[in-house]
């Protein structure tokens, strides 16, 4: 479950911006998620308070925001939604460039 490191090093991004940003305790994080990233959004809510344990996050609500995936075709250059990695162009069947949905983000804090 990669989900766990990823919450660590969203755990050490937050305790950094802390140190720089003088803030001394997250109440609310929200993330958004790309569809196409391999991310399970349940498995980042199962394993929060576990992992912020114990810091500054510690106690703090989890908001997530799924992103669609998005990818433009190169030989017709349609913008297309990707509900999978592979999904072809939706106008002409080629190829997809993904665009959006690959990300993890931390979108805003809610910091006391």
């Amino acid at each position: 479950m990669h989900e766990l490191s990823l919450l660590e090093n969203v755990r050490e991004i937050l305790e950094d911006h802390a140190q720089s940003q003088k803030f001394s305790k997250v109440s609310r994080v929200t993330l958004e998620i790309g569809k196409l990233s391999c991310i399970e959004p349940d498995a980042l809510r199962f394993g929060f308070d576990v992992v912020m344990k114990g810091s500054l996050v510690e106690g703090a609500e989890l908001m997530i925001t799924e992103l669609n995936g998005l990818g433009r075709c190169q030989q017709c250059g349609q913008n297309t939604v990707m509900e999978v990695l592979y999904d072809p162009c939706g106008h002409c069947g080629r190829p997809l460039t993904v665009v959006q949905g690959m990300e993890m983000k931390i979108k805003d804090l809610v910091v006391i």
